[in-house]
This record gives structure tokens, C-alpha cells and sequence, in this order.
């Protein structure tokens, strides 16, 4: 049987390694561009093509993501239950530079966020 110091210290532990893996959600602003997930990751883009690619991307499956003026990649996510997509919020902002304001969600390297508001920012600011 285990000892009770060795329960506390195993129960101790899994709360500081599950703390590591993932960040309790944080209300914060990210500014960026909306294109979609795979020219994100495959292309290493710092801006979009175009609006027009990165709508035709979003139309054919590919999740659109914000990629944050730092290099960040942020995936929008829904709280609902079940989850849905966020591609039709995105939709409008594809290939354009904008300012969302949530919910922000990291764990192991990836982060994501529950978008509040999302506006345009003209491109020179």
C-alpha cells in the first residue's frame, strides 16, 4: 500500500506537470492576419497571398487561423459543446489584418482562442 506522504506527493506532482501542459484561459487582444491553417504552417507566411486564396482555402476545408504579428499561430475555437467551427466568423476577415479580442488557451507549444470581438486594422498600424 502506499503511504500517505507518497499520495500527496504523486497528487503534488500531476497538478504541476498538468500546470505546464496547458494555461488557464486569459482575456487578451491579438492582432493579425486571418489565413488559412496550412500556408500558415507549410508556407511560413508572414501575411496572407491574398484574399482571394486564403477564402478559396477556407471554402475547400481548411480552417482559418490568426497568425499574430510575433509569429504565433492562434486556432479559433468554440466553448460550445459540442465545438463547432469558426471558419464562417472568419470568413470575412480572410486574407485581411485584424485585431480579436477572447478567451486565449495555450497547452504543449499550440495556442488557441475564443474570439469576443474581431475588427479590421488597416494595414499601416
Amino acid at each position: 500500500m502506499f503511504h500517505k506522504a507518497t499520495v500527496l506527493s504523486l497528487t503534488a506532482f500531476f497538478f504541476l506537470s498538468a500546470g505546464r501542459m496547458y494555461s488557464a484561459e486569459k482575456t487578451t487582444m491579438v492582432k493579425g492576419y486571418v489565413l488559412d491553417s496550412a500556408c500558415a504552417f507549410t508556407k511560413s507566411l508572414e501575411k496572407p497571398v491574398s484574399s482571394d486564396c486564403a477564402v478559396a482555402c477556407a471554402k475547400a476545408g481548411s480552417p482559418l487561423v490568426i497568425l499574430a504579428e510575433d509569429g504565433t499561430i492562434y486556432l479559433p475555437i468554440s466553448k460550445e459543446m459540442p465545438a463547432k467551427g469558426q471558419n464562417g466568423i472568419l470568413m470575412k476577415w480572410a486574407g485581411q489584418k485584424v485585431m480579436a479580442t477572447g478567451s486565449i488557451y495555450q497547452r504543449s507549444g499550440s495556442h488557441a482562442i475564443v474570439i469576443e470581438k474581431i475588427e479590421a486594422v488597416s494595414s499601416g498600424k
